[in-house]
């Protein structure tokens, strides 16, 4: 399956923002984007006045990178949440939530959501009692997630969980992190979905133009 290998440091500079791709790191000195706050490259300095649709397509990368997904998939999710009762945009989201390695990521388990990713491949995770090496397996009300026994003292599982405690658990899911488990208590709130803050419409408008 296709990828961004590439350093993921630029996506922050090039979005403008910490999109907090890198976990611990993105909260310390060393963070690319608190050293170099501007776009990278050879103009990356020079003032740009961006249009609008120029807007709403930087909008729909962040949010792309935000959840590491590559545009045919990210397509795939806006038409779906198209045909879905509610809000278009907000619907999109909740998909992308809904999203194994994003579930992961927000319990704890991996600081990032590649970290996340990595552990769901590697068959590190159970859902419901079974493992699922699928990270855009969507998760529904009810199920329980968790992590194997074997994988519970890896080296990137510590680091999430001790990242995990600095920041308030998602409302849609009861965390148990003694037993490295959590279960989906509802669908994801939008006013918990807003890390850095996100502008959906202007997704909606880029795709509907």
């Amino acid at each position: 399956m296709a990828r961004y290998t590439g350093p993921v440091c630029k996506l922050c500079r090039r979005e403008g923002e910490k999109l907090f791709l890198k976990g611990e790191r993105c909260m310390t000195e060393k963070c690319a984007f608190t050293r170099r706050p501007y776009a990278p490259g050879q103009h990356g300095q020079a003032r740009v006045k961006h249009s609008e649709y120029a807007l709403r397509l930087r909008e729909k990368q962040k949010v792309r990178r935000i959840y590491g997904v590559l545009e045919r998939q990210f397509r795939i999710y806006f038409h779906r949440a198209s045909r879905m009762k509610g809000g278009t945009g907000e619907q999109m989201l909740q998909l992308l939530e809904r999203r194994l390695d994003s579930a992961v990521q927000r319990i704890g388990f991996g600081s990032t959501r590649s970290e996340a990713r990595q552990l769901v491949k590697h068959n590190h995770v159970l859902v419901n009692g079974k493992r699922v090496n699928i990270p855009s397996y969507i998760i529904r009300v009810g199920d329980k997630i968790e992590l194997h026994e074997k994988s519970r003292k890896l080296k990137m599982v510590e680091l999430g969980m001790s990242l995990a405690t600095r920041r308030t658990p998602p409302g849609w899911m009861e965390i148990d992190a003694g037993n490295f488990s959590a279960v989906i208590k509802s669908n994801p709130i939008r006013e918990e979905l807003n890390e850095p803050a996100i502008r959906e419409q202007y997704i909606v408008e880029y795709y509907s133009r």
